[in-house]
């Protein structure tokens, strides 16, 4: 995710700064998450937000996008769901089921990073929609690369994240998990919060 994210961003952010900060894995992030999240709390400045990404994988889906948003609401930090016109402070985003979903959500750009690969992919029923792709979406692509002649000895995810990362359009992406991301990236983007006057 990180690998992509740095490429991705400054697409969808353009001029706007940010960083990433990794975590092991989810269950790393889920449990300081809201130990960070207080810390945020503490010293944010107006015109900053941050911005939660995770893999749904197996989970319900309301159900972790309820946690995400209770962790934040319980160290004060307005969520860009709860905002209702107000000023927020942090959005919570899934990637529907894993970050190989956006692969699928922008096909072209793994056929430009991987060109054996069937140009046919998003035309097949079972990939139509990027983020319902049963099965297990990393497996499921890791499958194709193969027949592809490529990653013969296991999927080398950092790689491919460069890789096709490098490649992708977020306004084409068909991925409805990632145009929601995109989404709230967009506006944070082209309505930046002012910095608060002093009195």
């Amino acid at each position: 995710m990180e690998a992509a994210l740095r490429l991705l961003l400054p697409k969808m952010l353009g001029a706007t700064t940010f960083d990433v900060y990794v975590h092991q894995c989810k269950d790393d992030l889920l449990a300081r998450l809201p130990e960070r999240l207080r810390g945020y709390a503490r010293w944010l400045p107006p015109n900053w937000r941050i911005v939660v990404v995770v893999d749904r994988d197996d989970d319900d889906c309301a159900v972790l996008k309820a946690n995400l948003e209770s962790m934040a609401i319980q160290t004060g930090l307005t969520t860009r769901n709860r905002a209702e016109n107000r000023a927020y402070k942090i959005v919570n985003r899934l990637a529907i089921e894993e970050l190989e979903a956006w692969y699928f959500g922008d096909w072209k750009a793994v056929k430009a990073a991987y060109p054996r690969v069937p140009a046919t992919i998003p035309s097949q029923q079972k990939y139509r929609d990027p983020d319902a792709i049963r099965g297990g979406t990393w497996e499921t692509f890791e499958r194709i690369l193969r027949k592809g002649g490529y990653f013969n000895g296991g999927l080398r995810k950092i790689e491919a994240a460069q890789a096709i990362a490098a490649y992708m359009d977020p306004t084409r992406n068909t991925s409805k998990s990632f145009q929601v991301l995109h989404t709230a990236l967009l506006e944070i983007a082209t309505k930046p919060v002012e910095p608060s006057k002093p009195c």
